[in-house]
């Protein structure tokens, strides 16, 4: 059963259209990487799916449940779409850190506002921080960053912070955590350190969509991956399929370089 279901998105932006029609699932557990040239239309996808941009057109569902339908008004109501957000993890190009926050007060944060939420945060106050701290604590580690927590961002490299940015995303316990470009910003040098995480991730079932135009990393840690071109889904498969075999030419010509050995 598909854990995300996205069916007939549309969207421009005045008279260019920028996704026509694209459709697709999401198996839990399974990695999705979205390839394509620049301006293909894969980081609009994204935010749509998170609901930073409002498709014009098409539905969206996870677990069957449909959170989003461009015909019906009721999905756009604040409370409603901060509600389905939650839904989705997004890590950023940039990282997007609070520059006046340590480390754990990013990741803490974004938990802390919705505890506040909570009818019983006012009797249970020190409890539930306490709680948040632990579990902010914890997905630091798991980011190799338990030095780091008490630095702010001026004070880490541009590799841990998006190790911040994931862990934060990660805090909220999203149903599917998706990123764009995570290495776009980093040193060649520091982006490994990044796609290694990503890679953890992917072996713990992490259910992840990424955009990305690192191939060697698309082949090796997708399940499915997606090629995008002018915005249309033109090709989508198994990873290896989809690297050793394509079947349209548009995709041949993307990923010759890649396929001739450079992979």
């Amino acid at each position: 059963m598909s854990l995300l279901t996205a069916s007939h998105i549309c969207k421009s932006f005045e008279k260019t259209e920028v996704l026509k029609d694209i459709s697709f699932n999401l198996n839990e557990s399974n990695v999705l990487s979205i390839i394509g040239s620049s301006g293909s239309g894969k980081t609009t996808l994204l935010r749509c799916l998170n609901f930073l941009e409002k498709a014009d057109k098409g539905r969206i569902l996870v677990n069957d449940k449909v959170i989003f339908d461009a015909e019906d008004e009721s999905y756009l109501k604040p409370a409603v779409l901060r509600k389905n957000r939650l839904h989705f993890g997004l890590v950023f190009q940039s990282f997007n850190l609070f520059p006046q926050y340590t480390a754990l007060k990013n990741v803490m944060l974004a938990r802390m506002l919705q505890a506040k939420n909570d009818p019983d945060y006012k009797l249970h106050k020190k409890e539930i921080n306490e709680a948040i701290e632990a579990e902010a604590v914890a997905l630091l580690s798991q980011m190799g960053l338990k030095d780091r927590m008490m630095n702010y961002p001026h004070q880490l490299s541009g590799g841990q912070c998006q190790r911040v940015a994931i862990a934060r995303a990660l805090a909220l316990k999203p149903d599917i955590l998706c990123f764009d470009e995570p290495t776009s910003a980093l040193d060649p040098e520091l982006t490994g350190e990044v796609l290694k995480v990503i890679r953890e991730l992917a072996e713990q079932k992490a259910t992840m969509i990424i955009v990305t135009h690192e191939m060697a990393f698309a082949r090796d840690v997708s399940d499915e991956v997606m090629f995008m071109d002018n915005g249309y889904v033109l090709e989508q498969g198994p990873s290896a399929e989809i690297f050793e075999n394509p079947k349209e030419e548009r995709t041949k010509q993307f990923l010759s370089r890649f396929i001739s050995g450079n992979l």
